[in-house]
């Protein structure tokens, strides 16, 4: 993937947290910790136990039902590790676990976007920005910084008042890829689509018979005539990708879905001057055991 490990998935951005916070001890040390685990981990055996128990039809849950107990069940495990204990440690700083992210959402890594509605509303997420950094005791590099501008090269993505698309030039170098000799290949074309699934309307839809291809399908032999068509579908979609609208969390959400016996895919819309227009597309290719399932389940 020619796209740098600044633009690698947010999963980097968790193995940063646990790198830095792994030499310290949660508040209480790890054998009081551990202790509330094992009792967390007792009380969730006990309500599996009751509920198992009080099943009134003996026969196999339908995946409707199973995920519905399953959202309606609190986990006590689960509330221990995402509870606020799980991120608080006691390293001899002042405990700064009151403060809350300056935009409402993570930053990656160290890289760090933000607009505004007007100069002034920028001005003020500047300074509150600053504070915070001056309380964490965080350094930046003024030659790095860039205010005031009405686009951005944001990790491989263009930012503007208007919406977020992706790069250009890397979609033109994608959409110049010609069709893997390998299982390697494919791996990496798939990867740099990974990358962008968020513009690309119905990846999973086609994107699951290249998923599918084994080394030994690449040989002489083998009729690929459907992985090309869809790989040739998958380019036409990397070029005309569109700009995706901001996010606006006071409007009401619009979902469009897709399923057919192999993937699901999705478009959230959200409306803006009185037209749906896309914010992300989302999808992915069935499991060999969620295959069985109907599409609507």
């Amino acid at each position: 993937m020619p796209f740098g490990l600044k633009n690698a998935p947010m999963i980097y951005q968790r193995l940063i947290d646990n790198a830095l916070w792994g030499v310290v001890q949660p508040k209480g040390g790890w054998t009081v910790f551990a202790e509330r685990m094992r009792s967390a981990e007792s009380t969730m055996t006990a309500q599996r136990s009751r509920n198992s128990a009080m099943t009134e039809r003996p026969g196999v849950l339908t995946k409707f039902e199973a995920d519905y107990s399953a959202l309606t069940t609190s986990d006590p495990v689960q509330a221990l590790v995402n509870g606020p204990d799980g991120d608080m440690f006691s390293s001899g700083e002042p405990d700064k676990s009151s403060h809350v992210p300056v935009f409402g959402r993570r930053s990656f890594v160290d890289d760090i976007c933000f607009g505004g509605v007007d100069f002034d509303d920028c001005l003020d997420t500047l300074d509150r920005l600053l504070t915070r950094f001056a309380q964490c005791r965080i350094s930046v590099s003024f030659t790095k910084i860039i205010f005031v501008q009405p686009k951005v090269d944001f990790l491989s993505h263009v930012v503007t008042p208007e919406g977020i698309a992706a790069d250009p030039k890397k979609l033109a170098a994608i959409a110049e890829i010609p069709f893997p000799r390998n299982k390697k290949g494919m791996q990496a074309f798939l990867g740099a689509l990974n990358y962008y699934s968020r513009f690309i309307q119905n990846l999973a839809v086609y994107g699951a018979v290249l998923y599918q291809l084994k080394e030994d399908d690449f040989g002489p032999s083998t009729d690929l005539s459907a992985a090309k068509a869809s790989f040739a579908e998958l380019k036409r979609k990397v070029v005309e990708a569109p700009i995706l609208r901001h996010f606006d969390s006071v409007k009401d959400v619009h979902v469009m879905l897709f399923a057919n016996e192999w993937a699901l895919s999705s478009t959230l819309m959200q409306l803006h001057d009185d037209k749906l227009h896309p914010v992300r597309f989302c999808g992915r290719v069935l499991k060999d055991n969620e295959v069985n399932y109907l599409p609507a389940e």
